[in-house]
């Protein structure tokens, strides 16, 4: 049994919860209906997995923590599935090497989909069948499963974007969608008094779940700051390019520049130059040209500091993005553009935003300046989900958001995802900070 510290959700209808469990499942294979069996088999890069590991390793989950802990009688679907798409839960047991994730040919992408079909029957049967004593403890596991799933669901895009780019026919997950006309926007800042903040989750404010490195709500002095009305855009990335950022070591953290001559970086991924002056960029709906209007996005933290630093500004800390994220309009929090816009790019910002800041959930996460490091009192879940988040609290950064390829009902203000700074295959953008003058 869970502990009550770890009481991450708050009891909803288990008929609700059943339906939920449906919709998030059937959401991750419609996903994959654009891609052929051989684009599921496809890893580019270790840090990568096939779509088709994705639509196994997220059964897994379910066959793992809720049907071997509260299905009579359980039998596993295939013995060998458990160290097939184990992750990383060592308490679970051996895992297969994740840079070799694409060499699983087997299971076939049908006999993946027929053991989705039956975890699926198996776990709505225990739900429908749990005892009373079972339902909180289920209930938790079975909501966790399902977050755990739309964390896959955009990884399986961004995946599946890196790979279908290596491809010289730049072919499209999705229908290519026109870009309308939109006038830029000014970039204004909008000033912050800080002070001593509550942060972290709170269910009044952030909904019935929350991962266990959201907690403990706790007290944080922010010093006054300003944030830029927008996110920093691709017409702002193409001026630092031509100011030569990429070549100008004195923009760059010490690691950031090796990592620019060790790598050669002097375009952002998935950018091509015409030779003209202009360029073009794989996107999930193909390739595109650059539209200056729109968010830049794929950019690794070096690159976001850099950029930031050229600009005269920096980056804001998680406890700075929280708080202005805490203080936009009710009605704004989750109006921007997630999975559900299927338009699997950011989107230029519509229109002026004079009160607070424009597109803070959604479009592209926002790297901070903050490492990810425990809250205090910081306690990780109890048993073998416990290794669910914890373990990663070493060389890595924050980002806030939420991006175009998150569900909408995944994000909320207190979510920190984190990534180390190399990382450019997530739709991870900039939001300029300074301290109040």
């Amino acid at each position: 049994m869970l502990p009550s510290r770890n009481n991450f959700l708050h009891e909803a209808p288990a008929s609700e919860l059943r339906l939920r469990f449906g919709q998030v499942r059937a959401q991750t294979e419609r996903l994959i209906q654009p891609l052929s069996a051989e684009d599921c088999q496809l890893q580019s890069m270790p840090d990568a997995s096939p779509a088709k590991w994705h639509l196994a390793h997220l059964t897994w989950f379910f066959e793992t923590f809720v049907l071997e802990r509260f299905e009579p009688n359980f039998k596993p679907f295939d013995a060998s599935f458990r160290v097939l798409f184990n992750s990383y839960y060592n308490g679970v047991g051996d895992k297969y090497p994740r840079p070799k994730r694409g060499l699983i040919s087997r299971p076939s992408l049908p006999e993946v989909l027929a053991y989705r079909a039956q975890v699926d029957a198996r776990v709505l049967q225990v739900m429908e069948e749990a005892t009373e004593a079972d339902q909180v403890e289920l209930a938790q596991l079975v909501s966790l499963g399902l977050q755990h799933e739309q964390q896959h669901q955009e990884l399986l895009l961004t995946d599946i974007q890196h790979a279908l780019s290596f491809s010289p026919q730049h072919p499209a997950y999705a229908r290519r969608w026109p870009l309308t006309s939109t006038a830029p926007q000014p970039l204004r800042w909008h000033a912050f008094e800080g002070g001593l903040v509550e942060h972290g989750f709170e269910a009044a404010l952030d909904g019935d779940f929350a991962f266990d490195n959201e907690t403990p709500r706790h007290p944080v002095y922010v010093a006054p700051f300003e944030l830029a009305s927008r996110l920093v855009t691709n017409g702002e990335l193409m001026a630092f390019m031509a100011d030569r950022g990429y070549q100008r070591s004195e923009l760059w953290l010490s690691m950031g520049w090796d990592w620019v001559q060790a790598g050669g970086h002097a375009l952002p991924l998935y950018w091509q130059a015409d030779g003209s002056g202009s360029y073009r960029h794989f996107t999930l709906q193909g390739m595109l040209d650059v539209d200056p209007n729109t968010p830049a996005c794929h950019l690794s933290y070096f690159e976001a500091d850099a950029l930031a630093r050229w600009a005269g500004a920096r980056l804001p800390t998680e406890f700075e993005w929280e708080l202005a994220a805490r203080l936009q309009p009710v009605s704004s929090t989750k109006s921007g553009n997630f999975v559900e816009t299927a338009a699997f790019h950011p989107l230029p910002q519509q229109k002026a935003s004079p009160e607070a800041p424009a597109q803070m959930l959604g479009d592209v996460w926002e790297w901070t300046q903050s490492n990810y490091n425990p809250y205090p009192r910081y306690q990780p879940w109890a048993g073998l989900v416990g290794e669910y988040n914890g373990k990663f609290m070493c060389n890595q950064f924050v980002l806030r958001g939420g991006s175009c390829a998150t569900p909408r009902s995944h994000i909320r203000p207190s979510y920190r995802n984190f990534f180390p700074p190399d990382a450019q295959w997530q739709f991870s953008g900039v939001r300029l900070a300074r301290d109040a003058c």
